[in-house]
């Protein structure tokens, strides 16, 4: 029998809450959210919020961070660039790649976000691959076939030993700040996908990888969607700038 997965609960602030908000934020998340063992709990502030973040949370260790993004080179002239091999020094561990909005708005290829796996494991960052479909592909009929590409070029400059160390998210792009949540039918179907998927690729434990869904995660729905099948956790966006509304989501499940 296959040991279970632990859950992780992940907030996605993208760009809100600079520095002068993380610290408040902090402080009030941590007094009404009680340390979990069986769960984990990772934030993921902005780039310029990374060390209020870290001088917050000093007193619990329990609550992780990472950044957005990284850069696909190691060093060099790439103004605004962050690359991955600075991220540790801030006391980060964690770092998203391929999330639908570096893809939109910035160009970020699947060839890219593979790269960017690379750096991430490179420097010992435990990176968070995020998959999703837009709602012109999942009307389409192509839900199976966009998850399996993003997945399948993602994983490719791993080696088998990297390929153990990626926690994926599944995120409807249409579910992602719309108010519109896939169903638990919904995300039990395309978890399982992601699962079927990683199987069938040389190198992953697909009975052990932990599956996060994000889209429109909200406290009045975090029970329902923890419950479908296949679902490990939750990539959380707006709902995660509230530090109450983020307690709740974090306290599911328990």
């Amino acid at each position: 029998m296959s040991q279970p997965r632990t859950p992780v609960f992940a907030a996605n602030w993208k760009m809100c809450h600079g520095p002068d908000e993380t610290g408040p934020f902090v402080e009030r998340f941590a007094a009404r959210h009680r340390r979990r063992s069986d769960a984990t709990v990772v934030v993921f502030p902005p780039a310029i919020s990374l060390t209020a973040f870290a001088v917050a949370a000093s007193g619990r260790p329990d609550l992780e961070f990472g950044v957005q993004d990284v850069h696909t080179e190691v060093e060099g002239a790439h103004t605004s660039g962050i690359s991955a091999g600075m991220v540790p020094a801030t006391g980060a561990a964690w770092a998203l790649a391929g999330h639908s909005e570096r893809r939109r708005e910035f160009g970020d290829s699947d060839a890219d976000v593979g790269l960017k796996l690379v750096r991430i494991l490179e420097a010992g960052l435990r990176p968070v691959l995020c998959v999703g479909e837009t709602l012109e592909e999942r009307e389409s009929g192509r839900l199976a076939t966009v998850l399996e590409t993003q997945i399948r070029e993602a994983l490719r400059p791993l080696d088998r030993e990297d390929r153990t160390r990626l926690v994926y998210a599944y995120e409807p792009v249409w579910a992602i700040g719309t108010g519109r949540t896939a169903s638990p039918a919904d995300a039990a179907e395309a978890h399982a996908i992601v699962r079927d998927r990683l199987a069938q690729a040389e190198g992953c434990d697909a009975e052990r990888a932990v599956i996060l869904y994000g889209g429109s995660v909200k406290p009045a729905n975090i029970e329902a969607l923890l419950s479908a099948p296949g679902v490990d956790g939750v990539l959380v966006g707006g709902a995660s700038l509230d530090p109450d509304s983020w307690a709740s989501i974090c306290a599911a499940g328990a």
